[in-house]
């Protein structure tokens, strides 16, 4: 029976894949949700992809599976081997993908598009592409600012506290050292 309309089939789910979705590697067809490291789960592109015979992982649970092994590479003392996966605890898990998020509440639309993230300073959710990690947590670009002052932060010049975001200059007035020769203006006039 012909397949109209229909594309490939995906290496890791089976289902059909149409043009719009489709990453190829290894002339295997893939969703783009599914491109992911057969070890740690994380998502690939074509920068990060490392394929062994039929399996995809990123190149750190690449090297650690199927790179050198012995002293200096992580593994401990012993000889220089190269035998795949002997004493790696990477086995791959089961091609079907995991859910995006473990939050029952979270909804399929928000698992494929990446919406189960919340900004803490807007509570909406934060897509990949205006994706900004500061203390550990997603924020929005716009949202991405000093708490105190509102000045735009990168990540160069964002300190946090308590889950908060700050410059360096309203940080260091807040909640850094106070005396003599710390720049506290209340200091040198309490002196004159």
């Amino acid at each position: 029976m012909p397949n109209w309309g229909g594309g490939a089939k995906c290496a890791a789910c089976e289902k059909t894949v149409y043009h719009a979705e489709e990453i190829q590697c290894n002339s295997r067809s893939f969703h783009k949700t599914c491109f992911i490291c057969m070890s740690c789960r994380k998502g690939l592109d074509s920068t990060t992809v490392a394929a062994h015979e039929s399996e995809i992982y990123c190149k750190s649970c690449y090297g650690k599976k199927y790179g050198p092994k012995g002293y200096g590479y992580g593994q401990g003392a012993g000889a220089l081997s190269s035998d795949p996966g002997q004493d790696a605890d990477l086995q791959p898990q089961d091609s079907k993908p995991r859910p995006a998020s473990s939050n029952p509440t979270t909804n399929k639309f928000s698992q494929k598009f990446g919406g189960s993230d919340r900004c803490p300073r807007c509570s909406k959710a934060v897509y990949a592409a205006e994706k900004v990690m500061g203390a550990g947590k997603p924020w929005h670009k716009t949202c991405f600012r000093c708490a105190l002052c509102g000045k735009s932060l990168e990540s160069t010049t964002v300190t946090d506290k308590d889950g908060e975001l700050y410059c360096k200059v309203c940080y260091a007035k807040n909640f850094g050292p106070k005396g003599f020769g710390l720049g506290n203006a209340a200091m040198l006039e309490e002196q004159q």
